[in-house]
C-alpha cells in the first residue's frame, strides 16, 4: 500500500508503546485509525491525543484474549469507518519463564495474546480486507525473540509462532492483494515489562510471583533495565508506515541482534553440511 491517505487501519495493543506509535504514523500519513487495547482510561487519553491533531481516529476497548471481544472491535470498526485496509496485530504480553517456573495459566494467557489473538485478527479482518478489492496490509508484531530465543519460553514460542505465521501468509495473501509483514523489535520503550498490570482474573490466582533475588530476578532485572531506555516507540511507528508502503516481508528496528541471527543461520548450515554427501536411505 504506497498511499495511506484515506485508508482505515485498526491496531491493537494502541493504547501505549509501539501501538500508540503506529497508530500515531498512519493518523500522520493521513489514514484513519481504530485503536483498540484492553485498558479503557490509556485507551480513551491516546484517542483524545491523537484527536488534538486532527486525526480521524476512534478507541474500542477489548481484551484481545477473547475471541469473542476481538470480534466485537471488528464489528465496531466496520460501523465507525465502513472498511478497514490495514490490520495491525500488536498487542503482547511478556508472560512465561523459564524453564522450571512454568505454569498453565502463563502459557495460556501468553499464547492467547501474542499468538491466538493474531490468528483471530487474521480470521475476522482478512475478509474484511479482501470484501472491498482494494488491497491491504497486515502487519503482526513479533519479536526479535521471534528468531533469537531468549530466557522466557512461552514468549519465544509465541514469537516464533508469529513469525512462522506472517511468513506463510506473506504467499499466500499475495495473489488477493494483501501485504504481510512481521515486526521484530529490539528494546523499545514500553510498558512490556509491566504486563501483569493488565492480566485477567482467570488467570492470576495460578501466577507464581516474580522473584525478588537470583540469576532470573537480575536478568529481569537487567531487561526491565535496557527496556526502559530502549527506541522511541514513535520511531518504530514510522518504521512500520514505511514497512507498509514498501511491502517490507521483515521489519527491523535497530542493528544489535544481526550478529546473533547470523550466528543462528550459520549453526543450521552447520547441520546441512554435517549430511552433506550422504544418500538418504529410503
Amino acid at each position: 500500500m504506497k498511499e495511506l491517505a484515506g485508508k482505515t487501519a485498526f491496531v491493537t495493543g494502541a493504547a501505549s508503546g509501539i501501538g500508540l506509535g503506529i497508530a500515531t504514523a498512519f493518523a500522520q500519513a493521513g489514514a484513519k485509525v481504530m485503536l483498540c487495547d484492553i485498558e479503557e482510561a490509556a485507551l480513551s487519553a491516546a484517542v483524545e491525543q491523537l484527536r488534538r491533531t486532527n486525526a480521524d481516529v476512534d478507541g474500542v476497548k477489548a481484551d484481545v484474549s477473547f475471541k469473542v471481544e476481538l470480534a466485537a472491535a471488528a464489528e465496531a470498526t466496520m460501523a465507525r469507518y465502513g472498511k478497514v485496509h490495514i490490520l495491525v496485530n500488536n498487542a503482547g504480553v511478556s508472560g512465561g519463564g523459564p524453564y522450571g517456573t512454568w505454569t498453565e495459566a502463563s502459557w495460556n494467557w501468553t499464547l492467547g495474546v501474542n499468538l491466538m489473538a493474531t490468528i483471530w485478527g487474521i480470521e475476522l479482518f482478512g475478509p474484511l480486507i479482501e470484501h472491498h478489492g482494494e488491497g491491504g496490509h497486515i502487519v503482526s508484531t513479533a519479536s526479535i525473540a521471534g528468531l533469537i530465543s531468549g530466557s522466557s519460553n512461552a514468549y519465544n514460542v509465541s514469537k516464533y509462532g508469529v513469525v512462522a505465521l506472517s511468513e506463510g501468509l506473506r504467499r499466500e495473501l499475495a495473489p488477493r492483494g494483501i501485504g504481510v509483514s512481521v515486526l521484530c523489535p529490539g528494546f523499545i520503550r514500553t510498558q512490556i515489562m509491566n504486563s501483569r498490570r493488565n492480566l485477567p482474573r482467570r488467570f492470576a490466582e495460578a501466577f507464581r510471583p516474580m522473584p525478588t533475588a537470583g540469576p532470573l530476578a537480575e536478568q529481569v532485572s537487567m531487561i526491565r533495565e535496557r527496556v526502559s531506555q530502549g527506541i522511541d516507540p514513535i520511531y518504530v511507528g514510522e518504521l512500520v508506515r514505511e514497512g507498509v508502503e514498501k511491502d517490507l516481508p521483515y521489519i527491523f528496528t535497530d542493528l544489535e541482534f544481526e550478529p546473533m541471527i547470523e550466528a543462528r543461520f550459520a549453526a543450521i548450515k552447520q547441520g546441512f553440511d554435517h549430511i552433506r554427501g550422504r544418500t538418504p536411505k529410503q
